[in-house]
């Protein structure tokens, strides 16, 4: 286990900026141990959890769920896209062992930024698991949702194959982890009327793992600027008793300045980068549109020429010709930001958000480069789970895995000494 812990690491344990820390140390509020070879800041392990209680009482808001690990921990993530998960995880301490994607720019994007992580490039049906066997701690993977063959009264693994939760339940009965999380869209809940989901539920019972109370997860309620959810699926090995606590929402919002300005979240202004355009129509109609704005602030015959047969249709619509507002979260991000019924046009600017702005939205490192076209950019960071929602679901898992360990540890403990009477 790490002895010190630098400011950068610090910093992305705590989920605050060097900045914060670094004033923190300057005013003897969160004061940083000094390497005497270069005079650099380091923190012990003990100091983080007071900083943490004191972050939790003292700043705007709230990271109630920051843990220290106990032990070395692992995952093995299916279904990685371009890292968003495997990049909050690394950040709360979770080590990477190995990630499977089928997506060459994604993996071109992994292995770019993580020389050292194990990239298993390849349609995942392709692949066995059966190496890790007991020896990683958690599978993950964001499945895609599809919809299984529903014969018999009990949807099993078999009816689930050729959709791609087989492959992930496949890989977990190889695997044999302590624990599990799918991740989804929202839409998985009403997919087929729930049968999907009820379906995954009865797959994983069947090999072996209690599937805890699935429940959405809001991002802008894990210091994310963006109103993006995502369903979590957690499953337990079925000879552990003991109980998985999702991580608990922050209180503090986070909007679209914190995200693209210098504050809170980041050191520095978002990085100048490449984006795409608005089609010269489109530009047309937008300029018309004020900051958290959207279609019908237009004149009443532009809405109806813009909108179509939707003018004419129920609901509010307001993803379409939407300009996202300095203080608010932004709406959840797409694969393809200039698409139609998904804008999300820049306050001061008549465009969609460039690369470098999206990734910010998304809460990735400004250090994280993206490979491929820009469509192909904009499609790995609309598609990925956001850096700081990955980081506190690993926070849970960190609890989850040291209650684990440091109950089987007890017990390891009392046979010992059983043993030596």
């Amino acid at each position: 286990m790490k002895k010190y812990y630098t400011l950068s690491e610090a910093s992305n344990i705590l989920g605050k900026s060097k900045e914060t820390l670094r004033r923190g140390d300057r005013n003897g509020k969160l004061p940083a141990i000094r390497d005497p070879l270069n005079n650099y800041r380091l923190y012990k392990k003990q100091q983080l959890s007071l900083f943490n209680n004191f972050l939790m009482n003292n700043l705007e808001d709230n990271i109630s769920n920051y843990i220290v690990p106990n032990h070395d921990y692992t995952v093995l993530e299916l279904f990685a896209g371009a890292g968003g998960l495997a990049i909050g995880l690394e950040n709360a301490g979770i080590k990477c062992v190995a990630l499977n994607e089928i997506d060459k720019w994604a993996c071109q994007t992994l292995r770019h930024n993580r020389p050292l992580w194990d990239v298993l490039e390849g349609d995942i049906k392709s692949f066995s698991f059966k190496e890790y066997r007991d020896k990683v701690d958690i599978v993950t993977g964001g499945f895609p949702c599809q919809a299984f063959s529903y014969a018999g009264k009990k949807l099993g693994l078999k009816d689930a194959r050729g959709t791609l939760f087989y492959e992930f339940a496949r890989v977990v009965k190889e695997v044999n982890p302590l624990i599990c999380v799918g991740e989804n869209v929202r839409g998985l809940l009403s997919h087929e009327k729930g049968k999907t989901l009820a379906g995954m539920v009865s797959i994983l019972d069947e090999i072996g793992y209690n599937v805890v109370p699935v429940k959405v997860l809001k991002a802008i309620h894990y210091r994310v600027p963006q109103k993006r959810e995502r369903v979590i699926l957690v499953g337990v090995r079925k000879d552990i008793n003991i109980q998985y606590s999702y991580p608990k929402p922050n209180s503090k919002i986070y909007t679209l300045a914190d995200a693209l300005k210098k504050g809170a979240l980041y050191n520095t202004d978002v990085p100048i980068s490449e984006g795409t355009k608005y089609p010269k129509h489109k530009e047309e109609v937008l300029k018309l549109v004020p900051p958290k704005g959207y279609w019908r602030d237009l004149p009443i015959e532009l809405q109806k020429s813009y909108m179509g047969k939707s003018f004419y249709l129920g609901g509010g619509k307001t993803g379409m010709a939407r300009r996202i507002g300095w203080d608010e979260p932004c709406l959840t991000l797409t694969c393809s930001p200039a698409q139609k019924q998904t804008e999300r046009c820049h306050p001061d600017f008549t465009r969609p958000f460039t690369i470098r702005e999206y990734a910010r939205i998304q809460t990735f490192p400004d250090t994280w480069k993206f490979i491929g076209s820009v469509s192909q950019q904009y499609k790995q960071i609309g598609n990925a789970v956001p850096c700081n929602l990955g980081q506190e679901i690993g926070y849970s898992l960190i609890n989850f895995l040291n209650q684990y360990y440091d109950k089987s540890n007890k017990f390891e403990d009392s046979i010992s000494l059983e043993s030596a009477r």
